[in-house]
């Protein structure tokens, strides 16, 4: 369907022709005119050849005199003849030259010519930035947002349908070709009562109706543990201190990280239970306001890992491997404080916020977990921008649609930017003029509260198509929740590109984004990592292509709204000092340049060189842990076994990319093969940095360096400290196996950038 051409918008209307009918015979159906071979002519009339015929007699009779005789009969039937092959010669040369100018009118003009060949008079980038400044503005974006506010749209439910149906109209109002995904999703609700529960001690049932969704069932009893926010660093810390882990109920704070994360944090220190609660430090949200949220480490329908949830699809029963085993319940403020007043035990590592108790094992607490799973019905609504020279390739703008409350910073935003953003480029193509060289893939996703359901599932379904024709994907999830600062996530290969974009975009008067929010006006004070619940991820690291998120936000911490019933308009206006719509504007503006920059340039605008950094860094932490074992456990890895190939590896990675950068320089930007070429190489790198050794459904995020699990060269170092401390779970065969295929992993990728079987580096 993205590949379709919409009908009337660029190409040319239908034309008619008329049909001239000739008369076949001026005598009737038994008159003939006998043509003959001109050498019967010549053995007729005595002549030899051309020179035969030129020097005839003159007072000879003609050869048609001869053979019809010269009556008043035959001369009248001659001079008929004559007439009529004057007709057709006339009417011929007619038709003939009427054809032409048929085709040329009924041909694309000097535009749609140049769309064949790709020599499109594009706009200057100046005139392209122009026009979306002109057309993305304030009074627009503030009639979105009061048209696509809502106060219950949850997956699946009618408020969701109802929104997505009026995406799908503005999307057909732009003249877009559009179209629909439907998937039925498992996810977990609460039990019909409506809560869960817990008892601490001998105290009162409580009954939380928070959710965290694709968390077991059943119920555990322990003593409770404060974990901090469940990072990794935590658990650590704890470990350090001797404290015995097992079984018990951890208590832990939001945020930081993702709920999954903190869960399958304590899943591995073989805890029975997590209880996250919001401390008022972070979340200035009352006492009883209740926290919404999924623990699947991981993204899509956690049922069907790797396979898209149509509604026709049989696979037998599976599960995701980042479901969790133990259970999960968010509590509310009121409920955790209480907990952490009646604890006893050790007092905290330092560095942790607040003076409370860890636990000790007199501190029991029940926890009963009976969600529900439920199967819900969901819709992508998509709108697409068709290029003029690689319709094929793409660029995707995403925005979730869902929300667990009002969502008014977690979708509502976005989705109205979303739609903003649509109707600006379709004027500038439909009234201005402008010819974009690639295609604009607008979506907007359902049950991205669940775990970016919606826009993982579109991945699974179209995985082997979007990852050789999808550019880059573009989030505008939660892009608005303060206004104290500005950052971006991102694959290394989009840096370049966004270092110019925030030079690009208007913050204030004679301000940039870059100059606003940038240190030392330097775009590495922006930068962040990205994280796993954002709906880029998936994109990036299970599908290879490169994505991008951002976000206004209000300093250091979190907006606190987020997954509860009061991330409402005026609670957004509250942080942002009612600048809502400006920065919305400004943000649409900084996703605006990023994708029409990708869709306007001859060249994508990708940075090769800028991996070479971070797989240098993995390679230096590897070798130097490397050596570390071998001098400590030098039985469990031999001298033999060196990172030497993972050096070289890396150097070809970084040879390639610099051979392919000066290609580009030289290249002829007007030979549309050549440049069309050198993208497609590009685009093969993220793809390729996909561990092909592991399986999709055990470890779904397969990118090595930017991934999640065992195969990432992150992992590898996590395993060589394992090594070195001789630790019970350390593998060292397994390690060498994994060392090897990461090694390959980048070593392929070299291999395809530099395109050309007999361009390969052989010195590996």
């Amino acid at each position: 369907m993205i590949g379709q051409q919409k009908k009337g918008r660029f190409s040319g209307e239908p034309h008619s022709y008329t049909r001239f009918n000739l008369t076949q015979n001026m005598e009737g159906d038994n008159s003939q005119v006998e043509m003959k071979p001109s050498s019967e002519i010549d053995e007729e009339t005595g002549g030899n050849g051309v020179g035969g015929r030129l020097n005839h007699n003159s007072n000879r009779t003609p050869y048609v005199a001869q053979k019809l005789g010269c009556t008043p009969k035959n001369l009248c039937f001659i001079a008929a003849t004559i007439f009529l092959i004057f007709i057709i010669g006339y009417l011929t040369g007619y038709l003939v030259h009427k054809n032409k100018d048929l085709n040329c009118s009924c041909a694309p003009s000097e535009d749609d010519v140049t769309h064949e060949t790709g020599a499109v008079p594009f706009m200057d980038w100046d005139d392209v930035k122009k026009l979306l400044g002109d057309k993305l503005n304030t009074s627009n974006l503030e009639i979105a947002l009061s048209q696509l506010s809502s106060s219950n749209h949850r997956a699946g439910s009618p408020g969701d349908e109802d929104l997505g149906n009026k995406v799908l109209k503005k999307f057909k109002e732009y003249g877009m070709k559009t179209w629909t995904d439907e998937y039925f999703v498992k996810v977990q609700d609460l039990p019909a009562s409506g809560y869960n529960r817990i008892v601490f001690k001998n105290g009162p049932e409580e009954r939380p109706t928070g959710l965290l969704s694709y968390s077991a069932s059943g119920t555990a009893r322990g003593a409770v543990l404060y974990a901090h926010y469940g990072q990794e660093d935590d658990f650590q810390q704890l470990k350090n201190m001797n404290i015995d882990m097992n079984g018990r109920v951890m208590l832990v704070r939001a945020g930081k990280i993702s709920f999954a994360e903190k869960v399958a944090n304590a899943a591995k220190v073989n805890a029975s239970a997590v209880l996250i609660y919001p401390d008022p430090i972070d979340y200035p949200i009352g006492n009883d306001t209740s926290l919404f949220g999924h623990v699947h480490m991981g993204s899509g329908d956690p049922y069907t890992p790797g396979f898209p949830s149509f509604n026709y699809t049989q696979f037998p029963p599976v599960q995701s491997s980042g479901l969790p085993n133990i259970l999960a319940q968010t509590i509310t403020t009121g409920m955790g404080t209480k907990i952490l007043r009646q604890l006893g035990g050790r007092a905290q590592p330092d560095g942790w916020e607040g003076i409370n108790r860890l636990g000790n094992k007199s501190d029991v607490i029940t926890v009963e977990v009976n969600n529900v799973l439920t199967e819900k019905r969901i819709n992508n609504v998509f709108g697409v921008i068709k290029g003029f020279v690689d319709a094929d390739r793409y660029v995707v703008i995403g925005a979730q649609r869902d929300a667990w409350g009002p969502g008014f910073a977690a979708s509502t935003v976005g989705t109205s930017v979303l739609v903003e953003l649509a109707r600006s480029i379709s004027e500038m193509v439909e009234k201005d003029g402008f010819k974009p060289r690639r295609s604009i893939v607008f979506a907007s996703w359902s049950a991205g509260e669940y775990g970016s359901v919606g826009a993982t599932e579109w991945l699974e379904g179209y995985l082997s198509s979007l990852s050789m024709k999808a550019v880059t994907y573009i989030n505008l999830d939660s892009i608005v929740t303060g206004q104290d600062g500005f950052k971006v996530a991102a694959s290394p290969l989009l840096h370049s590109l966004i270092q110019n974009t925030l030079k690009e975009v208007n913050y204030g008067k004679n301000q940039s984004l870059l100059s606003q929010f940038g240190k030392n006006n330097s775009e590495s004070t922006i930068l962040e990592p990205l994280r796993m619940d954002s709906a880029a991820y998936p994109f990036l690291a299970f599908s290879g292509i490169p994505s991008v998120a951002f976000r206004f936000h209000s300093g250091s911490s979190d907006y606190p709204y987020f997954g509860t019933i009061l991330d409402t308009q005026q609670n957004l206006n509250s942080v942002t000092a009612s600048q809502v719509p400006q920065l919305a504007v400004r943000a649409g503006q900084f996703a605006g340049h990023i994708a029409l920059r990708l869709v306007h340039d001859h060249l994508l605008q990708m940075d090769l060189k800028k991996y070479n950094q971070l797989i240098r860094s993995h390679v230096v932490q590897i070798n130097m842990r490397v050596k570390n074992v071998q001098r400590l456990q030098p039985q469990l890895l031999p001298k033999t076994l060196t990172g030497q190939w993972l050096v070289m590896a890396s150097g070809s990675y970084n040879r390639v990319s610099s051979i392919l950068t000066a290609d580009i320089q030289n290249s002829d930007l007007e030979n549309m093969e050549t440049c069309r070429m050198i993208n497609d190489r590009v685009m093969t790198v993220e793809r390729n940095f996909l561990s092909p050794y592991v399986s999709p459904i055990d470890s779904p995020f397969r990118h090595i360096l930017l991934g999640s699990g065992p195969h990432t060269l992150k992992a590898l170092s996590s395993d060589l400290d394992a090594l070195k401390t001789a630790s019970p779970e350390a593998n060292a065969e397994l390690f060498r196996n994994k060392l090897a295929q990461a090694t390959w992993t980048i070593q392929a990728c070299a291999n395809s950038l530099a395109g050309d079987i007999w361009s390969l580096d052989n010195e590996f």
